[in-house]
């Protein structure tokens, strides 16, 4: 397979961002690689467009490899993205993806950007790997990157691709079969589908519930939430906070944990209602409230079926992203019954039980990150009073405040000061970039890994 890399960073092949494609490279050496450094060379690449014509026709993966810059992409990609535009050349059918660094502040913006303009070159578009700059220096980083990039081949050996968040309804729509049989892939132990039928019009939700359940290879249970006998919505009192134990006496706390929280994976079933999920479904959320701030669901994929205009809705489609980012969740995609419903159901399906089997985990992007950061803080400074909460805190090691990190701290008042020195700072010149770039080099030193 043919990949070329769009590397956006103004450094070249000095980017950090880069050197997260390259670990990936190493390990996966079957492919054939092309880099593009068109953030440091955009002027070139300005007058001479059969650099990377030839490249982009050729390629079957484009990754977009950049660094975030004040919520998007660095001008020199962008620019980049508006010759490619402008050129005329065809990219339909081709995949894409992206890799990128940051400190996850909005780096969603600069996914969303690269993904809206996949869309316009119509390529078929697999979800990025947003990286914090350190990652590829720890274990648990050097897994995901290569864990997100054996995610990607998968997908394309599937057929698979994000949906555009805006889309056109388009003539003749053909979908998959609906005769389709179960899946011929490794298997969870159990799924669990949380529906709310209150607003289906026409059996439409329960229909896609039905064909999700008919393609899961496992045991599948859909739980109607209009059967659940709930005593009353969530009361905001904290009892559950301090004692982990609801107020109510409905069972609702200890149903939810034991029946459905232990499932392998979860899947959300609503009709979209007043821009959201509808008030049955709300009330549902708002109880679950009985496990506090406590991702108990961590690490355990989600999925939701929606019923409903949902390319209308932005703002409910992020806010799913980001419940799953904040609960450390993978999730496995949305299903909506606007475009292509069964194509969208099954690959739902197949992504589902591809995360149980495969304990597919991205890093989390600005939602997860900066959700996680406010609720840290509250929770430690709330810790009397949130005693379950903290003690869950706590164990799993929530409480990584940058202020503890003096080694850290200290070598940055050293590296201000002597870039302050201009006679210091002239004599330094490219070893500043060679100190920042060398931890990387010698991941890339270390033996391969056995995948």
């Amino acid at each position: 397979m043919n990949i070329l890399v769009l590397n956006g960073s103004p450094s070249g092949k000095d980017s950090i961002t880069l050197y997260t494609v390259l670990y990936m490279q190493k390990h996966f050496p079957e492919h054939h690689y092309d880099i593009l450094h068109v953030g440091q060379q955009i002027r070139k690449m300005e007058k001479e467009p059969e650099v990377w014509r030839g490249l982009l026709e050729k390629a079957d993966l484009i990754i977009f490899c950049y660094p975030v810059y004040t919520f998007l992409v660095p001008a020199q990609l962008h620019r980049f993205i508006e010759l490619m535009k402008e050129s005329g050349i065809c990219l339909s059918g081709k995949y894409a993806t992206q890799v990128s660094t940051s400190k996850h502040f909005y780096d969603v913006t600069a996914h969303q950007f690269i993904r809206d303009n996949c869309g316009d070159l119509g390529l078929k578009y697999i979800r990025g790997l947003s990286a914090d700059m350190d990652d590829l220096l720890h274990e648990q980083g050097q897994r995901e990157a290569l864990s997100f990039f054996r995610y990607v081949l998968w997908n394309m050996r599937r057929g698979w691709q994000e949906p555009a968040a805006m889309r056109p309804e388009p003539e003749g729509l053909k979908t998959a079969d609906a005769a389709a049989g179960k899946l011929d892939i490794p298997a969870p132990k159990r799924i669990v589908i949380v529906a709310d039928f209150s607003h289906s019009v026409d059996g439409r939700l329960q229909a896609m519930c039905e064909r999700l359940k008919h393609r899961l290879p496992c045991e599948t249970e859909i739980v109607n939430i209009q059967d659940f006998p709930f005593q009353g919505g969530c009361l905001g009192c904290f009892h559950c906070a301090a004692s982990g134990q609801c107020v109510y006496k409905d069972g609702f706390d200890s149903y939810l944990r034991e029946h459905i929280q232990s499932a392998d994976g979860l899947v959300y079933a609503y009709t979209v209602r007043d821009h959201s999920m509808g008030c049955r479904f709300k009330l549902f959320d708002d109880r679950q409230f009985c496990n506090g701030h406590r991702t108990v669901t961590m690490g355990r994929p989600v999925g939701y079926l929606v019923d409903g205009a949902l390319d209308a809705e932005p703002n409910l489609r992020m806010l799913m992203e980001s419940r799953a980012e904040v609960g450390g969740n993978t999730l496995a995609g949305i299903a909506c019954d606007q475009h292509d419903p069964d194509r969208e159901i099954d690959q739902l399906a197949e992504t589902l039980c591809y995360a149980v089997t495969e304990n597919y985990q991205p890093p989390k992007n600005f939602y997860g990150v900066g959700g996680m950061k406010i609720f840290r803080d509250l929770i430690w400074q709330m810790q009397g009073l949130m005693r379950e909460d903290h003690r869950f805190y706590r164990e799993h090691g929530f409480y990584d405040f940058p202020q503890k990190k003096r080694g850290r701290m200290l070598a940055m008042y050293l590296v201000g000061g002597m870039m302050r020195n201009k006679k210091l700072s002239r004599k330094l010149g490219s070893r500043m970039t060679e100190g920042m770039i060398g931890p990387y080099r010698k991941v890339l030193d270390k033996p391969g890994r056995e995948d």
